[in-house]
């Protein structure tokens, strides 16, 4: 049959010959199986196919059926699973071709009359026809490839372009450390160690295995003393190699001798459940202690308080008085309302206000303060008066039309149930609990100070517009512009805050309460108190302060909100805020470290929203200079109680 191959092949190739196949029949004495084969060969094979044997076997000689698997001929003759072999020299082919020849006998003369015609030119031109052809298709193939690759770079790099470091911090694709995948792996593996020694060292206690049980602890405090605390590779202590590896020798023999799935996957769930609760205790702990800070009164503070103090009481009843009384209800004059009771904060702000404004002399600032700050607070402007502006301070608990039975929130402060919800440590929501409403409790919502903003038109009966400033915001623009804002009728001009689904009403409201159901929209957008105009005139219209002591009176048992004066403010203005241009008010800066630092620079007012407040030690770095800078620190005051930058 091997003998036979060849010639079979050959007749293949020239079946639609018609010329050929008589001479072949003539000349050739084939045998039978060759005829029968060259009588069915038609019905089995295209004449497409039949062509594409012929044009091989023209260049090549008789082909067989394993050179014909081996040779990528075209892509509908591969063979699957078997491997495209580089194309051979000339002389390498013509060997196997020979060698495949050896072999015949009756079929020797039509193999001479084929090899006669194998190097005419013409074949020889079709032959390097085809190879240029190969070589184009190759050079095409690469180039696309190329284009690709570099199609895929260059749509890496946009992307690379798009993330957001501030959201990522200190991480970074090309940082060295991340270059190796397997970077710091020597702390993770010594830590994984050290776990894996405590499981094992609760089950050589159960087991009574001491002599393991001795060994895993010394080999466990090695690892300790080794990592330290360290948080990467390169802080380990040069020991620490040796101490990875005699671990991972004791844990080796441990698990020969104590290894029980059952037994360490409890241990493990175990050890997770404890390190969730001490997560979460921390957690509490940390917002505790945030919320406390925020609480203090820095000593430096204080004790300019108290020195401002006792200098104004020393002072005689005439040196008392500012200048320029007659502004005090000046309606043609822009007014601030200020309530605050830190002297430091409301100098910051005055300053701001005055620094940046183009005639100061037109601005009324109206402080108002508690009976503790108010000699503090007049003296400090007294000493350093804000140049041609006009300071008016005035003292709340002086306001005998402000009392309990006219404000709801006072009445309610007063009451058992308030005092028991802030004083008593064994009230189940109490602070000392770790309730999670503990930022609810700061003392700022028991100060009528904080409640004094629903009070304008009582407070400044003759204005008409007034612009509401928090003591914790900075001026960085002139803000005249706000007196000309057109409220279109509504009496708050704020700007919003809320996003795709955050700072909306039902952050604040308690919206399964059928009141607030009822009447509000869960998704309607909240607003900032901080920097808000608002029009007096429209207020008295509307009765807002009316609308506000319902809803006051309505959440005695605190079930529509929290306590606080954002949420009682968005219902008492709900329908009746004007949103102005973000840029007139940034928030965040008491909270959020990834702020835009262009909107920031870019604000009219920045606001230090939030814990962190600008004159406490946790306050962030990175925003303080833009409060700081308006704090003259050589102050001798400010020196004697030891405040600076």
């Amino acid at each position: 049959m091997h003998a036979h191959r060849p010639t079979l092949t050959l007749s293949v190739m020239n079946i639609y010959d018609q010329s050929k196949i008589p001479v072949l029949f003539n000349k050739q004495d084939l045998d039978w199986r060759e005829r029968l084969a060259l009588q069915n060969i038609k019905s089995l094979l295209s004449k497409e196919v039949i062509d594409v044997i012929t044009a091989r076997t023209t260049d090549l000689g008789p082909l067989s059926l394993d050179s014909f698997r081996k040779n990528n001929l075209s892509a509908s003759w591969k063979v699957i699973g078997v491997e495209t072999p580089v194309t051979t020299s000339e002389p390498q082919r013509t060997a196997r071709v020979t060698k495949q020849e050896a072999p015949r006998g009756k079929g020797d003369d039509i193999s001479d009359d084929h090899s006669q015609f194998i190097d005419t030119p013409a074949k020889l031109a079709r032959r390097q026809l085809r190879e240029k052809r190969r070589e184009k298709r190759v050079a095409d193939l690469v180039r696309q490839d190329n284009e690709a690759i570099l199609k895929l770079e260059n749509s890496a790099i946009e992307r690379t372009k798009s993330v957001d470091t501030a959201v990522l911090g200190k991480y970074s694709i090309w940082r060295k450390e991340n270059e190796n995948e397997n970077s710091d792996s020597t702390v993770r593996l010594m830590r994984d160690q050290m776990i894996m020694a405590r499981v094992y060292i609760s089950i050589a206690k159960m087991k009574n295995k001491l002599d393991l049980l001795h060994e895993l602890q010394i080999r466990l405090k090695e690892s300790q003393r080794a990592l330290g605390e360290a948080m990467a590779d390169s802080d380990l202590h040069h020991s620490a190699p040796e101490k990875m590896k005699a671990m991972g020798q004791v844990l080796s023999k441990v698990r020969e001798q104590l290894y029980d799935c059952k037994l360490i996957t409890g241990k493990l769930r175990a050890m997770l459940q404890t390190a969730d609760e001490q997560v979460r205790s921390l957690k509490k702990q940390s917002t505790f202690l945030s919320q406390l800070a925020a609480k203090t009164v820095p000593n430096g503070i204080h004790c300019l308080s108290m020195r401002l103090t006792i200098e104004y009481y020393l002072l005689p009843l005439e040196k008392r008085r500012f200048p320029r009384s007659e502004n005090f209800e000046n309606p043609d004059l822009y007014h601030y309302a200020l309530f605050s009771d830190n002297v430091l904060a409301a100098s910051v702000v005055v300053n701001s206000t005055i620094m940046n404004a183009k005639d100061p002399s037109k601005h009324v600032f109206h402080l108002v303060t508690d009976k503790l700050n108010f000699g503090a607070m007049n003296m400090w402007f007294l000493l350093n008066p804000p140049g041609k502006a006009t300071i008016h301070v005035e003292n709340v608990d002086e306001f005998k039309w402000l009392n309990s039975s006219y404000c709801p929130v006072l009445r309610q402060l007063e009451s058992a149930a308030m005092k028991e919800y802030y004083f008593k440590a064994n009230h189940p929501t109490s602070l000392s609990s770790g309730s999670s409403n503990l930022k609810y409790r700061n003392p700022k919502y028991l100060s009528m100070l904080n409640h004094l903003r629903f009070y304008l038109p009582q407070v400044y009966p003759k204005l008409d517009k007034i612009l509401f400033l928090d003591d914790d915001i900075v001026v960085q623009k002139d803000l005249t512009g706000l007196w000309s804002v057109n409220l279109n009728g509504k009496v708050n001009g704020a700007v919003e805050t809320c996003g795709e689904s955050f700072h909306r009403f039902d952050k604040y409201l308690n919206f399964s309460n059928p009141h607030i159901a009822r009447n509000f929209d869960p998704n309607a957008c909240g607003w900032a108190y901080g920097m808000n105009i608002f029009d007096l005139k429209e207020w008295k219209k509307r009765d807002i302060t009316g609308i506000y002591h319902k809803w006051q009176n309505m959440n005695e048992d605190r079930v529509l909100w929290k306590l606080g004066t954002l949420p009682p403010g968005l219902i008492t203005f709900y329908g009746l805020t004007h949103p102005l241009e973000k840029s007139w008010h940034v928030l965040g800066l008491g909270y959020n470290p990834s702020g835009d630092r262009s909107d920031i620079e870019n604000a009219a007012v920045i606001h230090y929203n939030g814990n962190m407040k600008p004159w406490l030690e946790i306050a962030m770095t990175k925003y303080r200079s833009y409060w700081t800078k308006y704090i003259k620190y050589d102050h001798p005051y400010l020196r004697s109680c030891n405040l600076s930058e």
